[in-house]
């Protein structure tokens, strides 16, 4: 009977598996046999210290800081597509009106979505994202000034494999031993001048010859540690734009206020049309000053001027203005578009300019019921078009003589003039034939509700139209000076005046110029860690029974192109000078 060709049947003969593979260990399994007893590899176990560490360590590293910048800037999405409330608290008013039952959802917690930038997981974001930079920097940090306090590295035994490597061999078959020890010093000397000139750091090192191996001296030399200092300034000069940011927006005020000719801005929070400030921002750091708008005067190109083609485009706008101090003294000052006026280091903004037309209503018996200058927004800036609304909320009866709510929307035209359709529109930007028109309605402005409204928008939902086109009844129109009757005896409106009026923006940061500090160092440190090489050179003599041997080698460290021509600008310079 043939024998069998099975493994397990000559090891239960006695030739067993070690006669069939020498080449393997007695104790070796390969998981098909029983005779050896399976032996599983485990790990340790981590253990809570160890946990953390590795947790640690995985947050410290560039590639979660990069993961974590990235969700940062993604996290900061949401808060541009629903009102903030450190920003628009009327516009969540109105959100939560609008959708009553989303509203609940987006702002249950963990969402908080009208409070993006200061909810739980934002927060959270922003501090491990803190927490991974510092963590990647400080070890950087010791490790570089190690380095910095360090010693170049030794000269390698083969400069063959370096880049840029050349030999240069110099025979003098008549120069002794001695001499040619002494040339090979000479010339690692002069390699070593020419490196300290072009700012390498140096070490001469000599090497003795063991057995047939001759021996050799060598300088090594270093440079470059510019550009680890430039990295770790730019990663630093990050972290401190995150905290200078934070510390801004908390401390951070921003205040707007509309004025009209000869209107005054009180810089208190009160004051102000619209404000928003940081979560710990006092508002006893307001500087009590005043500022006074006396006149804000545009340059136009008028007709007269030669460039035809640009007639009614601005020139500059200038607001002249007064300051007034607690103590009573005044100044007067400009305020141009990017050129802000500063008090007490607050920067003043012009941010916007129109016309405020000065509206008189009287009801029948001659009561002035509403008397204000009225900023219309412009819808046209080169023509300056403007859009206005007027609420007069008490004062006015409808025809049945009970008490009413009228409203007024119309255009004001600054040099009115007609257009084929019967229209009007406004083609010079400056007051040569200023018309006011306005469409009146009468109801409900909706103002008793508790909800805040905008003043430049008119709710005409309750409400009925008296004049307009769309009843097909002529709008009032109004010049400088006129007067006419309201609709349904309501009593009469009078245009008094089109004086001009001016947006301000008042803000107060802190930490602003801490920012742009931290800015330009981060840009200058990013320049000089992108265009520094770190380079190692190393230029070794070594003396053969018939002269001298130079060796010329240089090492990147990282992408460095110019690198060989710099060790063959080397060797020529070595060259010459030998």
């Amino acid at each position: 009977m043939p024998r069998s060709s099975d493994p397990r049947s000559r090891d239960s003969r006695g030739g067993g598996r070690e006669s069939e593979n020498l080449s393997r260990p007695s104790d070796y399994d390969d998981g098909n046999s029983g005779r050896v007893a399976s032996q599983k590899i485990e790990s340790p176990e981590l253990g809570f210290v160890g946990w953390l560490r590795w947790f640690w360590r995985q947050l410290t590293s560039m590639r979660v800081a990069l993961v974590l910048l990235l969700l940062l800037a993604v996290a900061a999405i949401p808060g541009s597509l629903v009102p903030q409330r450190s920003a628009d608290p009327n516009g969540v008013l109105q959100y939560q009106q609008q959708h009553p039952e989303l509203f609940k959802f987006l702002d249950a917690f963990p969402i908080q979505a009208f409070d993006v930038y200061g909810s739980v997981w934002f927060s959270a974001i922003y501090l491990l994202l803190f927490i991974s930079l510092i963590g990647c920097v400080l070890p950087r940090i010791l490790h570089h000034w190690r380095a910095l306090r360090g010693r170049p590295p030794k000269t390698p035994a083969r400069l063959q494999r370096m880049a840029g490597f050349s030999e240069v061999r110099i025979s003098n078959p008549d120069a002794s031993d001695a001499e040619r020890d002494e040339f090979a010093e000479r010339a690692v000397a002069e390699a070593a001048s020419v490196l300290k000139k072009q700012r390498y750091r140096t070490e001469i090192r000599r090497v003795e010859g063991r057995g047939s191996r001759p021996g050799s001296v060598s300088v090594s030399a270093e440079r470059g540690y510019l550009r680890e200092t430039g990295n770790l300034v730019f990663h630093l000069s990050l972290v401190g734009v995150l905290v200078s940011v934070a510390l801004g927006g908390a401390l951070s005020f921003n205040g707007q206020k509309v004025l009209v000719e000869g209107d005054t801005l009180l810089n208190q929070l009160i004051d102000y049309d619209s404000a928003n400030s940081g979560r710990s921002f006092d508002d006893s750091t307001l500087s009590p000053f005043r500022m006074r708008l006396d006149d804000l005067d545009v340059k136009y190109v008028t007709p007269n001027d030669k460039n035809t083609k640009a007639i009614g485009q601005v020139l500059d706008y200038i607001a002249h203005v007064t300051l007034i101090d607690p103590d009573g003294s005044t100044s007067k000052d400009e305020i141009r578009v990017n050129h802000p006026l500063r008090v007490h280091g607050s920067p003043i903004y012009l941010i916007a300019n129109g016309y405020a037309p000065t509206i008189t209503i009287k009801d029948p018996k001659g009561t002035v019921v509403y008397s204000e200058s009225m900023p219309f927004i412009p819808q046209d800036n080169s023509t300056l078009t403007s859009l206005g609304v007027l609420k007069v909320p008490y004062g006015l009866k409808d025809t049945d003589g009970k008490s009413t709510q009228v409203g007024l929307r119309g255009f004001f035209y600054p040099t009115k003039a007609d257009l084929e359709s019967g229209a009007f529109t406004s083609n010079y930007p400056d007051l040569l034939n200023p018309v006011l028109t306005l469409d009146v309605f009468s109801g409900d402005l909706g103002i008793d509700q508790g909800i805040p409204q905008s003043v430049y928008a008119l709710d005409t939902s309750k409400m009925t139209q008296l004049t307009g086109r769309a009843i097909d009844k002529k709008s009032i129109e109004l010049k400088p000076g006129q007067t006419t009757e309201l609709p349904n005896g309501m009593g009469t409106i009078t245009l008094d005046k089109v004086p001009r009026y001016a947006s301000f923006d008042v803000m107060q940061n802190p930490a602003q110029n801490y920012v742009l500090i931290f800015a330009l160092a981060a840009l200058g440190g990013l320049l000089t860690s992108l265009f520094v090489p770190r380079r190692r050179m190393w230029v070794k003599a070594q003396a053969t029974e018939d002269g001298v041997v130079l060796q010329y080698a240089g090492l990147a460290r990282g992408d460095d192109p110019t690198l060989e021509r710099a060790v063959a600008e080397l060797r020529e310079q070595h060259r010459s000078r030998l």
